[in-house]
């Protein structure tokens, strides 16, 4: 049995591997052939940093966590605990239930973050991105990638999702992660049209912008109903798309945008006036 789940948990990984290089690639010739906003940094200057990080959250992910969301869903369908391997459901709305539980508690641990200044500090190595594009949805701090990892494997180990809705949990969340920060021209006809099921970059690039209020609305990955649902939508920040900067108003010089400062940006300076927790002066 142990051979088994060990086979499936490299299946997965190499599954959501292969999506999501093909993925990126697919997003930075887009990026690179109809941008959005013009960079204000090159992709030399900012993509080794974000890509390095994403090398070192797998590896800290495969050292310092004991059991994944994949490898929670194989042992909850092993021992057959959880919600849904109690609850008899047809193998489709199982799998969608899943995956929107999923969702919802991605959309909750990113408010905790914003929310928590402790947890603001971990979090805001992927606002103070000086730039918006494919490689900002990769960069988080292996701190953060650590914690939601093990937020996922409890809560998958709680409902009992399958292996198969993880995975696909996993791909979608990925994948969107990098549309949604997606340089990418898109008509706003068409931005309209896909924002009533999916988080579009126009919609997400709202949420990295410098302004305090701005910064803490929508903030979802995947769907966009929970921003709705819970009052957190703004459609178009203040200043336009392209008129708007991106980042925070800490950590806004060129070294930044190394990996050392990445690495330590959440042991430097104070929490700043971003965390929802924080009473800021009248």
């Amino acid at each position: 049995m142990t051979s088994v789940l060990s086979d499936q948990f490299r299946s997965g990984t190499a599954i959501r591997l292969i999506a999501s290089v093909a993925l990126f690639a697919a997003i930075a010739l887009t990026e690179a052939a109809m941008p959005r906003r013009d960079r204000s940094f090159s992709r030399r200057a900012r993509w080794p940093a974000n890509l390095a990080i994403v090398t070192i959250n797998s590896i800290a992910v495969r050292i310092l966590v004991p059991i994944t969301a994949i490898g929670a869903a194989l042992t909850a369908e092993q021992r057959d605990s959880g919600l849904l391997n109690r609850i008899p459901l047809p193998g489709a709305l199982a799998l969608g239930t899943a995956v929107i539980v999923l969702d919802l508690t991605i959309y909750l641990q990113h408010r905790v973050f914003h929310a928590v200044p402790l947890l603001w500090r971990i979090h805001r190595v992927h606002h103070a991105d000086l730039d918006f594009d494919v490689t900002t949805g990769l960069r988080f701090h292996p701190f953060e990638i650590l914690i939601s990892m093990l937020i996922k494997a409890c809560v998958v180990l709680a409902i009992g999702a399958s292996a198969i809705a993880v995975l696909a949990f996993e791909v979608l969340l990925n994948a969107t992660s990098m549309f949604n920060h997606g340089n990418v021209g898109i008509s706003e006809a068409t931005d309209r049209s896909l924002r009533w099921i999916l988080v579009t970059p126009d919609m997400h690039r709202v949420h990295h912008s410098i302004v305090r209020a701005e910064t803490n609305s929508n903030f979802g990955f995947n769907l966009p109903w929970w921003d709705h649902l819970m009052r957190t939508y703004r459609a178009q920040p203040a200043a336009g798309h392209l008129g708007m900067t991106v980042g925070i108003d800490q950590f806004r010089s060129d070294e930044e945008l190394n990996l050392l400062p990445l690495l330590t940006q959440p042991f430097l300076g104070g929490a700043g006036r971003y965390p929802t927790w924080t009473k800021l002066p009248r």
